[in-house]
């Protein structure tokens, strides 16, 4: 059987594309939520049953903003398996629009505001085809929720075709901090225990996009990239700029590091085949509030670092080493420059005193605890927690910095040091390997599914290993030893006043991940849009077949 789903899919991702949703401004992403929620309480199976469905706001959050779940319970056996979708609610900003900005959120009129600048020939002829909707969230990834919105309903008028049950979650926030997810997890634990469901699987709908230009294909993706963010904080030797080298500038300290992080393809990840983007500079800044002659004494680094197989203790580790050989050669190239100064000035030339110092936060930390003792833990989590109170909407990145600083004074030795630590929540890397029963039953459904609808599906369906880009999935899953997730919460400063990543919890849903997603071009770009033809068609019919043999 093929689901008629392209005008509902269609319909639905039009309307919600047309209630702005960017993440942290308010009401919209609560608006959506709203609108999914009013979506399903039409449905006679929600209107008899409206305890299966729920709308919830977000936990220690700054904004006020909310997700919407619904599930449908099969009648085809007794059965308390359970299959998750996932999909995000919010959207990245719409400032690149400019001119045209008031209709980013309009599919009807953008495509003819569009053509009114200049385009690249692909967008033109993407607009002339009439196959792509377009539109801020449209690929990423409100087409997606639409999908699974049309799924529900249909197992709410069918659920004798399940011997299981079906929940979708249309979460907020996974474009900041992934509060929505991260709240949903609550939920999902508290329907383990009223509801007695057993997860078995989790659908993301996440969007995808060609790997090259002329690639026609269309992909799924077992699994999920990892990533972290690894964050550098140098703490130099001020000096006034006529006397430059007695200082240790943390700028050039952090410019060194960051020629050795950005697009190193040495700290590539590759596993089964298949390899990550390299590393990449997200921000570097120093701390001084505003100009002055002194050089700066504190700068940071923060860095995109995707995983496939690397756990945090390992990603820590090579990140100090790399911070440790760009100090040292710094250093080298400090005594080279002044011994050359020296020669043209005509003094004799005395060796820098600079010594290579690079900790990882753990280290730091655990240092000044035996130094001073519980003065020091105190005062650095009533600090952490103070902050975290007075400033709440503080960006985590900076809440991190801002804690490492207040660490610094405590710190009796003031020659200047690095140190290195996780400043972003962790999306984790999940591995598909057919290990377990629930992975094999996972694969075996999907390539079942792809058979089933490549017939009709105009393109190539391919599938790989690892969903290439950061998704609310990685919180679906432990993969490998879940110790290794003390690497990560000890060496974060917001942890635990700001952000703690909860193991415990995330083990309670433990299940394989696969993302039968949207498909478009330019995510996160004036330019956005989705394929409807394979995102309101196949998409949902290939997650309809796929919970039919997980369930069936």
């Amino acid at each position: 059987m093929r689901l008629q789903s392209f005008e509902e899919v269609k319909q639905l991702t039009k309307e919600m594309v047309q209630i702005p949703s960017i993440n942290k401004e308010p009401e919209g992403e609560t608006k959506v939520a709203q609108y999914v929620y009013d979506y399903y309480m039409k449905q006679p199976y929600f209107q008899a049953h409206p305890e299966y469905v729920k709308i919830f706001q977000t936990k220690n959050d700054f904004v006020e903003r909310h997700s919407t779940y619904a599930f449908v319970k099969g009648t085809k056996g007794s059965s308390n398996r359970t299959v998750i979708l996932i999909g995000h609610i919010d959207t990245v900003g719409i400032d690149d629009f400019g001119t045209i900005k008031e209709y980013a959120c309009d599919p009807d009129q953008l495509p003819e505001k569009l053509m009114t600048l200049q385009l690249p020939q692909e967008v033109i002829d993407d607009i002339k085809s009439g196959i792509y909707m377009f539109g801020r969230g449209a690929l990423d990834m409100k087409a997606g929720v639409a999908g699974h919105m049309y799924i529900i309903k249909y197992f709410s008028e069918h659920p004798e075709e399940l011997d299981g049950n079906i929940i979708a979650i249309a979460e907020c926030d996974e474009e900041d901090n992934s509060k929505g997810i991260i709240t949903a997890l609550d939920e999902l634990v508290e329907l383990k225990k009223t509801q007695g469901f057993e997860y078995v699987a989790c659908i993301n709908a996440d969007y995808s996009t060609n790997y090259n230009p002329g690639d026609e294909n269309r992909y799924l993706y077992y699994g999920s990239i990892g990533k972290l963010l690894p964050t550098f904080v140098a703490f130099g030797k001020e000096a006034h700029v006529g006397q430059a080298f007695s200082a240790l500038d943390p700028n050039l300290l952090i410019a060194e590091i960051t020629r050795k992080m950005s697009l190193n393809t040495e700290l590539c990840d590759i596993a089964q085949g298949e390899v990550t983007i390299p590393p990449i500079s997200l921000k570097q800044m120093d701390t001084k509030p505003a100009y002055t002659v002194q050089t700066a004494l504190v700068a940071m680094g923060y860095y995109n670092f995707f995983t496939h197989g690397m756990n945090p203790g390992q990603v820590i580790e090579k990140c100090k080493g790399v911070a440790q050989q760009a100090f040292d050669e710094l250093i080298v190239y400090l005594n080279d420059q002044y011994k050359k100064f020296c020669e043209l000035s005509r003094v004799e030339y005395v060796k820098l005193p600079w010594k290579s110092r690079v900790y990882t936060w753990k280290e730091f930390y655990n240092e000044l605890a035996k130094a001073h003792g519980e003065p020091f833990k105190k005062a650095i989590g009533d600090f952490a927690a103070k902050l975290q109170a007075e400033e709440p909407t503080l960006d985590l990145r900076l809440f991190g910095l801002r804690v490492a600083e207040e660490a610094w004074k405590w710190s009796e030795d003031k020659s200047p040091a690095v140190v290195v630590f996780f400043g972003s929540i962790y999306s984790a890397n999940i591995e598909m390997t057919r290990n377990t029963p629930a992975e094999r039953a996972l694969l075996d459904a999907v390539e079942a599914a792809v058979e089933v609808v490549r017939p009709e599906a105009e393109r190539q369906i391919k599938t790989r290993m690892f969903y290439p880009y950061i998704s609310d999935s990685s919180f679906m899953a432990v993969c490998g030893d879940p110790s290794t997730i003390d690497a990560l919460n000890d060496n974060m400063p917001s942890n635990p006043a700001k952000y703690y990543h909860d193991i415990e919890k995330i083990m309670q849903i433990n299940v394989p991940v696969v993302n039968i997603g949207t498909f478009g071009r330019d995510g996160h770009m004036l330019t956005e849009r989705v394929d409807m033809k394979h995102t309101f068609e196949n998409v949902p019919n290939l997650t309809y077949e796929t919970v039919c043999r997980l369930l069936g």
